[in-house]
């Protein structure tokens, strides 16, 4: 029930919240640890990360205004992979910060990073979890990746400003090891050590 609050709570408060530029801003969402949460060892269950991340993607959707020409066009928001590295522990009732920016594109798919802060009393600051997200928006009736080209347009955003930050060393290893897990029979079960590459 309470991930239906905070998506609520999400919706309402978007309103007046200020507009961003998904190229250089980042979403910033506060939360609290709820009972709901937990898993057996009394700290956030790791799936319930994933969910809330789902709410940073759509705030930034909502406020960077992207979810009008997806509404207009029946595109479809898309998550490729996701890689997270858990840091430290949310307990019951911390609050935490989670920051959802953009951090790199390609033609037709980006990449996010999404990294969860601690933000009550002494332990503010540390990072407790950072994800990366391979996404795009795939439009059905076309069976492809919408262009990020065609997306900065649609947001009347500067044409000009389309190139893509560099790559961090992390993001390239990250989008590396998504590759190789798209190759059909990718496993131990199929590891032919003799055979080249």
């Amino acid at each position: 029930m309470n991930l239906w609050v905070r998506l609520f709570w999400l919706l309402i408060a978007v309103a007046w919240r200020r507009k961003l530029d998904p190229r250089h801003e980042a979403s910033s969402l506060t939360f609290r640890v709820l009972p709901s949460d937990l898993d057996p060892n009394l700290h956030m269950n790791n799936g319930r990360y994933l969910t809330i991340m789902d709410l940073g993607r759509l705030d930034l959707m909502l406020r960077s205004g992207l979810w009008r020409p997806l509404w207009n066009n029946g595109w479809a928001p898309m998550v490729g992979s996701v890689v997270i590295r858990f840091r430290r522990e949310l307990r019951l009732f911390e609050r935490f910060t989670l920051q959802t920016r953009i951090a790199a594109w390609s033609d037709t798919t980006a990449v996010l990073e999404q990294t969860f802060f601690l933000t009550d009393g002494p332990k503010e600051g540390p990072m407790a979890a950072r994800a990366l997200v391979k996404a795009g928006f795939y439009d059905r009736k076309d069976r492809s990746f919408v262009t990020i080209r065609r997306l900065i347009a649609e947001l009347g955003l500067p044409a000009e400003e389309t190139e893509s930050p560099p790559l961090s060393p992390e993001i390239e290893a990250f989008l590396r090891s998504e590759a190789a897990l798209r190759r059909p029979g990718a496993g131990p079960q199929n590891d032919d050590r003799g055979s080249p590459d």
